[in-house]
């Protein structure tokens, strides 16, 4: 699945589950949605900036570290963008190798980095501690927890962790499987979940950066108890470079979202090119077949379970949290087909 139509669908669903269990974070989650999703996207995902320049154009094209060999626009040449700070340029490969790995902790760490992943049975210490080191705004507390749901999710679907055993084609993960899950998430689940899905790309961007995220990266200042606990890596030096990434993810943020719709929407009924050459030449229809045939809905809510239950786990180490009063729980059907 895209990074963007998954990661957002995990936020959905874990934010039914977390109500259907009266979790005390639920209303600040609802009050924050928009942040919430943008954190389930860009709370980790800081890689959505653009990967080439169009040289007939001048335009940015793509999706960081996802080569180009030519221009969506023309067919024509492209040539390698980068990320200007400080008078040094970056390319997307290289903000990937210095962060991706600090936002998504269990994994994705440069080799020279790795020590400092954080196991998996230590996530929710983990959050608890950078959440309750910056309670000031709940509006970034609600990005936190999108946060989180973007770890479990990616951990999940990668086969990081255990619990999914969903095959669609040819695994769970590769780029064939991807547009297939797209295209039944973003047309069956979006409908039955009421998602107006340019509505809220929209406002995901929208949303402003928040200042966990340089802290939960340890990519500032160490201070508190997440500091005090789990001491090194720290690297502030590279917050002015972090931020300015993050406001790139941002900027490029409505881009990428006009490019994954144009594959995954149809037109007049019909599949768009894009979304039948990757998925090796199947029709709509048969993805969403293939889709229901793989119990993708199953899928979908063990994940949403998974991020549940760490919200659970959090909501106890997070002292403030823990005396909040449970709310009324909100039953829903849990993506049963209808």
């Amino acid at each position: 699945m895209s990074g963007l139509i998954g990661h957002t669908a995990y936020g959905l669903a874990a934010m039914k589950e977390a109500k259907s269990r009266g979790l005390a974070i639920a209303p600040i989650i609802d009050r924050h949605l928009p942040s919430f999703l943008c954190g389930a996207y860009l709370g980790c995902d800081i890689q959505c900036m653009p990967e080439a320049v169009c040289v007939d154009t001048g335009r940015e094209v793509g999706f960081g570290t996802v080569p180009l060999e030519k221009s969506p626009i023309t067919g024509g040449a492209v040539k390698e963008w980068s990320l200007t700070h400080d008078g040094r340029h970056y390319p997307p490969k290289e903000l990937h190798e210095l962060f991706y790995g600090r936002a998504h902790l269990v994994f994705g760490w440069a080799k020279a980095d790795v020590d400092l992943r954080v196991p998996w049975d230590h996530l929710a210490e983990y959050c608890a501690l950078a959440v309750q080191d910056d309670m000031s705004s709940e509006r970034g507390l609600a990005y936190a927890l999108g946060w989180m749901v973007h770890i479990v999710g990616d951990s999940l679907i990668k086969s990081v962790q255990p619990g999914i055993r969903m095959h669609l084609i040819d695994g769970v993960y590769t780029p064939r499987n991807r547009i297939v899950q797209d295209q039944f998430t973003f047309h069956v689940i979006g409908r039955e979940l009421g998602v107006d899905w340019v509505k809220s790309f929209r406002d995901m961007a929208a949303t402003p950066v928040e200042s966990i995220q340089p802290h939960y990266m340890r990519v500032a200042e160490p201070r508190g108890a997440l500091a005090r606990v789990f001491d090194d890596g720290w690297k502030p030096e590279q917050r002015p470079l972090l931020e300015a990434v993050l406001t790139e993810n941002r900027r490029w943020l409505p881009h990428h979202t006009q490019d994954v719709l144009k594959v995954v929407q149809l037109t007049n009924g019909k599949t768009s090119a894009d979304a039948v050459r990757i998925s090796g030449g199947l029709q709509h229809e048969q993805m969403i077949d293939i889709a229901e045939a793989a119990a993708m809905r199953g899928t979908l809510m063990t994940i949403a379970d998974e991020c549940a239950a760490l919200f659970e786990r959090v909501i106890d180490l997070v002292p403030a949290w823990k005396a909040l009063q449970r709310v009324k729980a909100e039953p829903w059907n849990r993506l049963r087909k209808s």
